[in-house]
């Protein structure tokens, strides 16, 4: 039987990247890959590829699934990320098509765009369960393992040093990954538990807020949908904006009361989002807003021309005219060779 997979240890979002001193028995510094978390259970006859949501990804990746039964030196259970490249750099759009119903479309890609691997745990290696040891054990393990083990499968680089990994966070960024993860040495490993530290890149942009989504609860404001100007002057969806408290939701409805576009009967104009296969049985309406409201969001990073992950609300910017909101302003990133940092 394949080793049983548990909950990920997971990580506490911090705004610096730590200093190593602070922490009893220092600190291991990584690259935060910017893909699906996946633990992977290799018994010598079955692989099995479980996800942070518990959701099986195994039928999602034959070529990682052939790769982990032919390159494994041994048994083990394997912490680490999926992740797509092309164009030098990660892709999480099409990472994310993976996620087919479609065992066609699924066997498609994975030879057009296979995956790779990052491994940066080791949980169990043959008769051996190691979620008990610290991390530097088995960190040390883990390279042991992974020592010969060619692509599609790599091991993440590590430092102990602050300065080296304040550089990963401000050049690893145009390869495609999101931040830096520190872990600490001594630590076990804890299911569930948010025992690492992440720093990721944090930046503010001025938007225009353009519709919004009911609560799921049936009242008051779910997400509050946000857009850009483009250089021809078209007005983008970029993303959403949410976790408002429930007292919050229900003022946001009559405070936005105003701006609700309606028809000629006077009837509130509804929209809906691009369905996605993440959205396919969501309801994805919402209730269009005139394009005349400006506040300032926090965000990590961009996907194409949106934005990579849920924004977070700043503030309302009533000095700001919504024909200024472009992604000008956005922060342009140097793209960085992603084979360096797998190297």
């Amino acid at each position: 039987m394949p080793y049983e997979i548990p909950a990920p240890m997971l990580a506490k979002a911090v705004t610096a990247v730590p200093d190593p001193a602070a922490t009893a028995g220092g600190l291991s510094f990584e690259p935060k890959w910017d893909g699906f978390r996946a633990l992977v259970s290799w018994d010598g006859e079955n692989v099995e590829i479980g996800s942070r949501g518990a959701k099986p990804l195994t039928r999602y990746f034959p070529e990682l699934v052939d790769a982990f039964a032919r390159l494994l030196p041994e048994p083990c259970l394997l912490d680490g990320e999926i992740v797509v490249e092309h164009g030098g750099r990660l892709q999480w759009e099409l990472l994310s098509q993976r996620i087919h119903p479609a065992a066609s479309r699924v066997a498609l890609l994975s030879e057009q765009f296979p995956a790779m691997f990052i491994a940066f745990d080791l949980l169990a290696g043959g008769e051996r369960d190691l979620q008990a040891e610290p991390f530097q054990t088995r960190r040390a393990e883990l390279e042991q393992l992974l020592a010969d083990v060619p692509a599609p499968l790599h091991l993440t680089r590590t430092t102990r040093e602050r300065a080296v990994a304040e550089r990963w966070l401000a050049e690893f960024e145009g390869a495609g990954l999101d931040g830096v993860v520190a872990k600490p040495l001594a630590a076990a490993y804890a299911p569930g538990k948010r025992t690492m530290l992440k720093i990721k890149h944090v930046r503010t942009a001025d938007v225009v807020a353009v519709g919004y989504r009911v609560h799921k609860s049936g009242r008051g404001v779910g997400s509050l949908l946000v857009g850009l100007y483009d250089d021809e002057g078209v007005l983008r969806s970029v993303g959403g904006v949410a976790a408002w408290s429930d007292k919050r939701r229900l003022e946001l409805v009559d405070e936005l009361a105003p701006l609700v576009e309606t028809d000629a009967d006077g009837h509130a104009v509804t929209g809906e989002s691009e369905r996605s296969r993440f959205t396919a049985s969501k309801d994805v309406s919402f209730v269009r807003l005139r394009p005349e409201r400006v506040l300032e969001v926090r965000y990590d990073q961009l996907e194409g021309s949106r934005f990579r992950h849920t924004v977070q609300f700043e503030r309302w910017r009533p000095d700001r005219d919504p024909a200024s909101c472009t992604y000008a302003q956005l922060d342009t990133v140097a793209a960085y060779d992603l084979g360096d940092v797998l190297e």
